[in-house]
């Protein structure tokens, strides 16, 4: 086995609606171990971060959101076993929220197991990874009462 090193870089986002006058946002459950997750995926060649986002979004928890704004993003490392070969992926994931605008969670891809709305506070229990939680915190502030959203914030840097 070689120790290779793949650099991957994904966009995702944090979806959310207002439900009697509570914060909710969409979690996805994902296999093989069942963690709990933001959705995201790999960027496509000639895609930028933010249609990533939207795209990963609608395919896995099924709804379709406006961007408001970038959020943050995250890094993290680990290995992946691909054929014969242990690879060690470092993967950056640049995170956007998102106003919920239509759709259902039942839509989503065969590669989530479930997607679910669920109270901001839950989700940040909820969340399988301390990156994500922190992403979570994030958006929160950003949708706190006098906060402009994401909008100061749309250009990557």
């Amino acid at each position: 086995m070689s120790s290779n090193t793949q650099f991957d870089v994904s966009a995702g986002g944090v979806i959310y609606r207002t439900e009697n006058s509570e914060l909710m946002v969409c979690l996805i459950k994902t296999p093989p171990n069942g963690d709990w997750q933001l959705p995201k995926g790999l960027v496509d060649d000639n895609e930028s971060f933010e249609q990533t986002a939207l795209r990963e979004v609608k395919e896995e928890t099924g709804l379709e959101g406006t961007l408001e704004g970038r959020i943050d993003s995250i890094d993290y490392w680990f290995w992946q076993e691909e054929g014969d070969e242990k690879i060690r992926h470092h993967k950056t994931v640049y995170f956007f929220l998102l106003k919920y605008i239509t759709g259902v969670t039942e839509d989503h891809d065969d590669e989530v197991q479930e997607a679910v709305w669920m109270p901001l506070t839950k989700a940040l229990s909820t969340l399988s990874f301390d990156g994500e939680r922190a992403i979570l915190r994030k958006a929160e502030e950003m949708l706190r009462p006098g906060n402009q959203g994401g909008n100061g914030n749309r250009e990557l840097t």
